[in-house]
């Protein structure tokens, strides 16, 4: 997850319409795309206000180079119909997805040519690993994150864009709790953040405690935090954002009760070592998160979508549509996706 910010055209419009000593507190609102598919894309990837990436069931991959205008199926032939849960998208051309599933299932995909051809480089070779996430500090370097193997999290690294891919030795990374694992919900179970070349975190639930697991060293050691996030069978924390490498939010609950998640938000402003709910909730259950632009902060679930102002300290529902994933691009330009095919851009009113 990369930082964000407005671009100084939308900064130059605040000043316009408000004066140069006025608050601007724009109103978000979704518009809707027409992506002439019905997959549910938990992959999402946008690079700008015109180009964006979407991925998701039925080995569905969606690019749009208009602004959403029109969107094009480029994703891969494969043997079964794969869940491409996370997609990092690099330019126009350029792009890695990540399909989920036990044993050979959990495959990861490159393309250079818009999606016109894809080289399959990694396929999970152990039955008991299940991949869930992707994420790139650079063009060049990047992790993938399994649920745990032998009692812990397993990781994969790339260091040529995802052309090749080794599996990480586990010495540094600590046990996992009995029955935790991470969320394939939204491509955001694992981020890093600008400013942070080394710094990658990860999170959990299904166990006694949702946890954030970070590292300072690209994946070759992790320290552990315990969060007040409720965890359970089907509960925890879904999605991470950082807009730094110190202040990030967590965001989850529990998918079988989308329409409660007490203390389901919570932000850190010590690079994870600490973590403390928001003074005022979602309330329901969200699976991905995002900074739109300095402290504003975006969250969606399938019940609706959350705004923060104030670096996630409190949230306020704008929108009640479906969405899974949602992400912001360092030009201001933040997009969602979900369920029946939604894609949508943000505007601010």
């Amino acid at each position: 997850m990369r930082m964000r910010a407005l671009t100084s055209l939308v900064l130059a419009a605040a000043v316009l319409a408000t004066g140069s000593g006025a608050a601007w507190h724009p109103d978000p609102t979704w518009q809707l795309t027409e992506t002439g598919v019905t997959a549910r894309l938990r992959g999402l990837s946008p690079i700008d206000g015109r180009v964006a990436w979407a991925s998701g069931s039925g080995s569905t991959v969606l690019r749009t180079v208009d602004g959403g205008g029109t969107w094009e199926q480029v994703g891969p032939s494969t043997d079964v119909p794969l869940q491409f849960r996370d997609i990092e998208a690099f330019d126009d051309h350029r792009a890695v997805i990540l399909s989920i599933g036990p044993g050979g299932e959990s495959r990861v995909y490159r393309t250079d040519d818009g999606g016109r051809s894809w080289a399959e480089t990694f396929r999970n070779d152990d039955d008991t690993a299940f991949y869930d996430c992707l994420a790139f500090f650079d063009d060049r370097h990047g992790l993938a994150l399994s649920d745990p193997v032998d009692g812990r999290f397993r990781l994969i690294s790339t260091a040529d864009g995802g052309r090749s891919w080794s599996v990480l030795p586990s010495d540094g990374m600590p046990a996992a709790l009995p029955g935790e694992f991470a969320f394939a919900a939204s491509g955001t179970c694992l981020v890093t953040a600008d400013h942070g070349p080394d710094r990658a975190w990860f999170a959990t639930g299904g166990g006694a405690t949702a946890r954030v697991f970070g590292t300072e060293d690209r994946g070759l050691t992790w320290q552990v935090t315990d969060t007040p996030v409720p965890s359970g069978p089907s509960a925890g924390i879904y999605s991470l954002a950082f807009r730094d490498p110190q202040h990030g939010i967590a965001l989850g609950g529990d998918y079988n009760t989308p329409t409660s998640a007490p203390d389901g938000a919570a932000r850190t402003g010590d690079g994870g070592r600490t973590w403390t709910v928001a003074d005022e909730q979602p309330g329901e259950y969200r699976s991905g998160s995002a900074w739109a632009h300095g402290m504003t902060a975006i969250a969606v679930g399938p019940t609706g979508s959350a705004l923060s102002r104030d670096g996630g300290r409190t949230w306020q529902r704008f929108d009640t549509g479906s969405f899974d994933s949602v992400e912001c691009t360092p030009t201001g330009a933040c997009w969602a996706s979900g369920e029946q095919g939604r894609v949508a851009r943000l505007s601010w009113r």
